[in-house]
């Protein structure tokens, strides 16, 4: 059931589903692992999951509301994940076009952050949505915490550079809102598998020239109501098994 009087719900429930459909995809970790989504103009207000909540029990009343710019952040009641303040902290402090922030640590996309060639070519439709879209962080400094958050943010200055291979990590996307966002990660996730699989056929790749992916990726970030419409599919879905995810 719905708790209609939280502020920003719609936002509480979108990040909510996103949470819930992340941990079905298995593209969780544990209990850690953080989205978060900018509630003000500047984006240095955001709602984020608590602290070492699993992915799957996440309500929309249970996000954090934070500020990037308030030092006593972490010494409140409802603190969060020092690594989540260190890395998402400092991406709505320093990059207001990036609304919504997924981080995580999906199988395929880790082994792709793994590779000391970590590029994607543009070998289907899938891996041709990011050419030119994303950049390879290759100076992993430990822990996320506040000096590697500020480091990894400086790195998403070009709006147009949209996922971050974060080199023996993970991957960090952002976007506009939580149905752009969590398409995009669900796409790139789909599209490092598809990439790790033809690596291991042995077999020469067949890629795409430069001109047609770049063809492609405008006509996918083109493409009308895809990720709205991925999105309240699986707000549906869960609608439909009762889920309190919106609660």
């Amino acid at each position: 059931m719905t708790k209609t009087n939280l502020p920003h719900l719609d936002q509480r429930v979108d990040l909510a589903a996103a949470f819930r459909w992340t941990a079905r995809l298995n593209m969780h970790e544990a209990v850690a692992n953080h989205f978060s989504l900018a509630i003000n103009d500047d984006g240095t207000q955001f709602l984020m999951n608590p602290n070492q909540m699993h992915f799957s029990r996440i309500k929309a009343s249970d996000m954090l509301l934070i500020d990037a710019n308030d030092p006593d952040t972490l010494s409140g009641p409802n603190a969060p994940d020092l690594t989540a303040w260190g890395l998402h902290g400092a991406i709505h402090r320093h990059c207001p076009h990036a609304r919504c922030a997924m981080h995580v640590h999906s199988i395929h996309a880790t082994v792709l952050a793994c590779l000391e060639d970590s590029d994607l070519p543009p070998i289907d439709q899938n891996s041709a949505t990011f050419f030119n879209r994303y950049v390879i962080d290759n100076h992993y400094g430990g822990l996320a915490f506040e000096e590697e958050g500020e480091r990894c943010a400086a790195q998403f200055q070009d709006p147009k550079k949209t996922v971050m291979i974060m080199g023996n990590h993970g991957v960090m996307v952002i976007g506009e809102t939580v149905a752009e966002t969590f398409n995009r990660m669900y796409y790139f996730e789909r599209a490092a598998e598809t990439y790790i699989r033809a690596l291991q056929t042995g077999q020469k790749l067949r890629v795409l020239s430069d001109a047609i992916a770049e063809k492609t990726a405008q006509e996918l970030e083109g493409y009308p109501e895809q990720a709205d419409k991925h999105l309240s599919e699986l707000k549906a879905i869960l609608d439909s098994e009762l889920s309190d995810y919106a609660s």
